[in-house]
């Protein structure tokens, strides 16, 4: 048994995972729309907000700002796709969030040193973003699935004996 293979009672399928029937399949489906998702709000906030940064503030505030805006919309996204479509998770729903957010502040780190050492070597925002995303988007793949929507055979019930997928 995998972590993939948890019992029906801590994580009913998704509807995604009817369509694949393999969480690892779905979680990639998913990961891949929240690639293309998250990096489109990237280039409009790079866009928008970024470039106004850009003109008042510099290259540097610019990516910092487009980064951060980018990161807390698409990890919100991100994190009702995943709790609806492939871990089917109920309860929980900020303990979830923190964590979900853990794995994410870890590579939004990494990809704000990154991009800002790019940009600063000249490499313009956009392709910059496509060189770092490699490295995170594998970290955020390994994190996820050891970490985020984790339930322990122990922790599928609560105390007073109610299965926590029950509830919403």
């Amino acid at each position: 048994m995998t972590e993939f293979d948890l019992p029906r009672e801590s994580a009913p399928p998704g509807p995604l995972i009817r369509l694949v029937s393999d969480q690892r399949v779905a979680f990639l489906v998913v990961g891949g729309i929240n690639t293309v998702v998250g990096f489109g709000i990237f280039v409009a906030c790079s866009e928008t907000v970024g470039y106004f940064v850009d003109r008042r503030f510099g290259t540097v505030a610019g990516s910092l700002v487009t980064v951060s805006l980018s990161h807390v919309l698409s990890v919100l996204f991100a994190f009702v796709m995943h709790r609806r479509l492939v871990f089917r998770v109920r309860g929980h729903v900020l303990r979830d969030l923190m964590r979900f957010e853990s794995v994410y502040l870890i590579t939004f780190g990494i990809n704000a040193v990154g991009l800002t050492a790019l940009v600063e070597l000249g490499v313009h925002r956009i392709p910059a973003q496509a060189i770092v995303f490699l490295p995170t988007l594998l970290l955020n793949y390994l994190g996820h699935r050891y970490f985020s929507f984790r339930r322990s055979a122990a922790g599928a019930h609560s105390a007073d004996g109610h299965d926590e997928t029950s509830r919403t």
